[in-house]
């Protein structure tokens, strides 16, 4: 019941949104005051929104913005970066909404990827949806006003996004994302490196020799290496350093707490996940392992083209489906196969085997200046 309730709550909303007077005749406002960028998202994807938030900034400097995303995010955007407020939210739960509702109507809602939000942000009163077309099934199109094409040529997520907003570009320092206070941990006091393992899949574990390998050849050079991971990756963490010979903060610190202990590191090395994008967010240099996924999706691209960033990949052949966001384009060169042996899967993380532990450590050498 707690799922439908969500459902049911929207549908109640939309229904009394289309029972307004004049309710089909829906035009663009000129200058919006009140803007919500609409999504659901998971770590990474969400802080790739940057450059649109950046954009939305740029372009409606007057206008009160907000983003809604899920709850575990919110702390990330307590300091106002861009001057966006956060509406934590969850669709799935009973009063998982209450917090989009309070916060409306709005102007314009932007959705950057899943479609299947259009029904709500109808319900949330606004007066006009832009997102991009061909999401599917193609219910999810109708209720847009504003569909814009899905990039056809090669690019980064975080810049095609931010095509969903009119103006030039940005580019983005790392002073544009203020981090608030967080609860107080205890931090390395010397020099040190981040290793963060863990990932979605085990189609993006680095193996384990290389990261112990490369966390004593850190130490050879002065920089203490501790290890980083979620909640449900402290056991990935114990099989790569059994003794404790590391500091941990595997399924220690929330997300804002992440981010401040990213922020002092000399170095970042993660595989494409979540904490890449966090890393990016707040300077750190970041070595970035891309196994299945794109590193022109996920990559710096143009936003983020000053960053201290080096993303390792290598062509393999079964990188080689050609949709994201439910969007196929010939262009699109990634891997969402599941792990496990059935022939649709893959049983073997032969892309990030092909990293070598020498081109991380040359990575590590460019990005700390040696």
């Amino acid at each position: 019941m707690s799922r439908l309730a969500p459902r049911l709550l929207v549908a109640a909303r939309l229904l009394r949104e289309f029972c307004r007077p004049h309710a089909w005749l829906r035009t663009r406002p000129e200058v919006p005051t009140r803007i919500l960028v609409l999504h659901h998202l998971l770590l990474g994807d969400s802080l790739m929104l940057t450059g649109l938030l950046a954009k939305l900034a740029q372009r409606y400097p007057q206008a009160q913005r907000f983003i809604a995303c899920p709850n575990a995010l919110t702390g990330l955007y307590a300091g106002h970066p861009f001057g966006v407020t956060a509406l934590g939210w969850d669709p799935r739960r009973s009063g998982g909404l209450q917090t989009l509702f309070a916060a409306a109507p709005f102007d314009l809602v932007v959705i950057p990827a899943e479609n299947r939000h259009s029904p709500l942000a109808r319900a949330l009163g606004a007066r006009w949806v832009v997102g991009f077309a061909k999401d599917q099934p193609a219910w999810k199109n109708w209720l847009l006003d504003e569909s814009r094409p899905f990039p056809q040529k090669p690019a980064a997520f975080a810049d095609f996004c931010a095509e969903l907003v009119d103006g030039p570009p940005a580019s983005y320092q790392p002073t544009d994302w203020p981090l608030a206070d967080c609860v107080p941990f205890e931090a390395p006091q010397e020099r040190y490196a981040v290793l963060h393992p863990g990932a979605s899949t085990r189609l993006k574990y680095w193996p384990a020799a290389r990261w112990q390998a490369l966390a004593d050849w850190l130490l050879s050079r002065g920089i203490q290496p501790v290890w980083s991971a979620g909640a449900k990756e402290t056991e990935l963490v114990a099989e790569l350093d059994p003794q404790g010979k590391f500091a941990s903060y595997a399924g220690k610190l929330d997300l804002l707490q992440l981010a401040h202990l990213y922020r002092k590191a000399a170095v970042v090395i993660c595989p494409d996940t979540g904490v890449t994008h966090l890393a990016r967010i707040v300077g750190t240099p970041t070595v970035a392992l891309f196994g299945p996924g794109s590193s022109l999706i996920s990559g710096a691209g143009q936003y983020w083209r000053a960053s201290p960033f080096v993303a390792l990949s290598h062509d393999i052949h079964c990188r080689n489906q050609d949709v994201t966001f439910r969007r196929h384009e010939p262009w699109i060169q990634r891997c969402a196969r599941s792990y496990g042996t059935r022939s649709d899967q893959c049983a073997q993380p032969r892309c990030m085997e092909s990293i070598s532990l020498q081109e991380v450590q040359e990575a590590c050498l460019h990005l700390m200046g040696k």
